[in-house]
């Protein structure tokens, strides 16, 4: 009986002691330590894109074609695509693609009773890239295989000679540009390329037969979407 009494004495006194023996038990602290900041995500890069471009060329008519057609220039529109491997957290390297409608034309009287016309009318690349990315900036360097549909008009009074002709040449290009991140996957792009496609023969077998290759500055602008 007077352990029961004793007991129930007791048990106030315990449970009181409780919070107080609590408050002084050391408290493990959760809160972030001071100078702490959480890490920088790196940029995606990796993966397929696709998007369009506009731009504007300047083009010649190189090797015997130049003092008949002249320098054509005018805008272009078209689409990319292509594919971005990160072997490392800062390298790129990448294929792509691209075709533009283009519109650069030129029209001239180079000498007394002659009118010529001269055109750059598609413009095809097949390049890789190679590329090092600073979180949501990457800066390229690209080349390969180029392409374009080149057209030749020429007209002469002397010989009553009046003809028009198209030809697909194919050579090479290079350049290089910048890329931005704006979302996790979109992309906005500047770039130049130089393209040279290699010599072909116009209005053969005729007295007005001329030669010429096709050089071409091309300066773009694009948008491109990110498969992640």
């Amino acid at each position: 009986m007077r352990k029961a009494l004793l007991a129930c004495a007791i048990a106030p006194l315990a449970l009181a002691a409780r919070p107080a023996f609590a408050a002084d038990m050391p408290q493990r602290d959760y809160a972030p330590q001071p100078g702490y900041f959480s890490p920088t995500p790196v940029a995606r890069w990796q993966g397929f894109y696709a998007g369009l471009n506009v731009g504007y060329g300047f083009s010649s008519f190189d090797n015997g074609g130049y003092a008949f057609v002249g320098n054509p220039n005018g805008a272009m529109i078209g689409f990319t695509a292509g594919y971005n491997f990160m072997p490392a957290p800062n390298l790129l390297i990448g294929a792509e693609a691209d075709f533009d409608f283009a519109g650069l034309k030129t029209t001239q009287t180079p000498y007394f009773g002659v009118q010529s016309s001269g055109g750059v009318d598609d413009i095809l690349t097949i390049r890789g890239r190679v590329g090092y990315a600073m979180d949501r900036l990457l800066i390229f360097a690209t080349g390969g295989f180029a392409g374009s549909r080149n057209s030749v008009g020429l007209g002469t009074w002397w010989t009553q000679f009046y003809g028009q002709e198209s030809k697909f040449q194919t050579g090479w290009t290079i350049g290089g540009g910048a890329e931005y991140l704006v979302t996790p996957n979109l992309s906005a792009k500047a770039e130049y390329l130089f393209t040279s496609v290699g010599s072909d023969r116009y209005f053969d077998f005729t007295p007005n037969a001329l030669q010429s290759s096709v050089n071409s500055s091309l300066f773009r602008v694009g948008l491109n979407y990110h498969f992640f």
